[in-house]
């Protein structure tokens, strides 16, 4: 569906729901049914004038408080509500979408069999399966009480600049990384969730996201400062699922002494 048919559906909707609200008690009779937009504007608390654009297909993109307002204005039902935010690829701030989906059960088999850190990413890189060496290492990740997101982790959680050497860099290099994958999975209102979100929350991803830099996902050598452990160096793995392409596995390969070298430099990060 186009952006353009989607418009034309968005307006017929609103129109037609305008139409089936009753009108005010003491009005006088009408030709046609229902509220006046100037009355749902009004009952809305939005401008009569962008009312008539959304209802003639314009192209306009209406905020999530807005179309709230009018979808209660339109006393839609829940199943009407959800059409309606739709319609107008918008997030409904009274139903935010949860994060998390259960990991493909191949990949889920696979974290639990690796004894090094290994855990499973869905589309919004919200963390779906990790077993107990990655729970140990990501610390402050899995403490938290809503569902664990890699990307919100290293943007906003303050265990995450003592663990990522380097931080700032290292968190605009995942946000590269996410970047393509956002673009694969861009539909998928879990996503843009996740980024809207960040967007709010974050200077440094809001900046970072304006830059519109996009990185392939690579492995190699990834460096952590445990709080408890000290420094730990990995090779990173990552592995799509066969059957999912948009979900994957990632494992970090303990790197031993004697393959270090010492040159840190080439550090890359998480994720």
């Amino acid at each position: 569906m186009t952006s353009d048919e989607q418009r034309y559906l968005l307006g017929a909707f609103v129109r037609a729901r305008r139409e089936k609200v009753a009108a005010p008690s003491g009005a006088r009779r009408r030709r046609t049914p229902g509220l006046r937009r100037e009355e749902l504007a009004e009952r809305a608390g939005i401008g009569t004038t962008w009312l008539a654009w959304i209802e003639q297909g314009r192209e306009i993109r209406p905020s999530a408080e807005a179309l709230g307002r009018l979808a209660e204005g339109l006393n839609l039902a829940p199943a009407e509500r959800r059409y309606l935010f739709s319609l107008a690829e918008r997030h409904d701030p009274a139903h935010p979408p949860s994060l998390g989906s259960d990991a493909p059960p191949a990949l889920e088999a696979l974290v639990r069999a690796l004894s090094c850190p290994a855990y499973a990413l869905d589309p919004a890189w919200t963390v779906c399966c990790a077993n107990r060496a990655a729970r140990r290492l990501f610390a402050g990740l899995f403490d938290e009480t809503e569902t664990p997101n890699l990307l919100v982790y290293v943007f906003t959680h303050p265990a995450a600049r003592n663990l990522l050497p380097d931080w700032r860099q290292r968190a605009i290099r995942v946000l590269g990384e996410f970047r393509r994958d956002f673009g694969l999975a861009i539909a998928d209102p879990r996503v843009r969730f996740v980024v809207e979100r960040l967007q709010e929350s974050s200077l440094l991803f809001r900046e970072g996201w304006a830059d519109q830099a996009v990185r392939e996902r690579e492995g190699g050598r990834r460096t952590f400062i445990h709080p408890e452990d000290g420094a730990q160096h990995f090779l990173q793995h990552t592995v799509a699922d066969i059957e999912r392409g948009d979900f994957r596995l990632v494992y970090l390969e303990p790197e031993r002494e004697a393959e270090m070298g010492g040159d840190q430099a080439g550090e890359r990060a998480p994720g």
